[in-house]
């Protein structure tokens, strides 16, 4: 049985995504839970227009991206953290922490789970970090612990 999946399900595919299951697993599962339709020819040329219409919205964001990928690389986002004497931090700094300081800063709301620490900051000092919004905007920025 053909379907196509509207929800990622893990260690079969990803959304929108074509795949072949057996029946009970088709019938009993995935299509009552809502993360499976049958792939008929009238839901795959549904399936069509979608992704059509995904990927234009996703290629105007760009832009957007782009001006956000060039705020960040520009500016140095400083975040205060409680430290000891010796410039060890008290716990670490971590990307939540990082989100806030980009939006007091730069007025840009950047999700959490997008920016990837590419080292442990436990110590005062100058770190990097990436941001993923796109697959093809990636910026990696600076940031700028500092004693509060």
């Amino acid at each position: 049985m053909e379907v196509i999946l509207l929800k990622d399900v893990e260690k079969l595919g990803g959304i929108n995504e074509v795949v072949t299951v057996k029946n009970g697993y088709g019938r009993n599962y995935l299509i009552p839970q809502r993360m499976a339709i049958i792939a008929n020819a009238r839901n795959k040329n549904i399936l069509q227009d979608r992704i059509r219409t995904q990927e234009a919205v996703i290629e105007k964001m760009l832009d957007e991206y782009k001006a956000i990928e060039s705020k960040l690389v520009a500016n140095t986002i400083k975040v205060g953290a409680k430290a000891g004497t010796s410039g060890k931090i008290f716990g670490s700094v971590t990307n939540i922490q990082i989100a806030q300081a980009i939006k007091d800063q730069l007025s840009l709301d950047i999700d959490r789970k997008k920016i990837e620490l590419l080292e442990e900051v436990k110590n005062l000092g100058t770190y990097t970090a990436k941001v993923s919004l796109h697959p093809k905007v990636q910026p990696t920025f600076t940031i700028e612990v500092f004693a509060d």
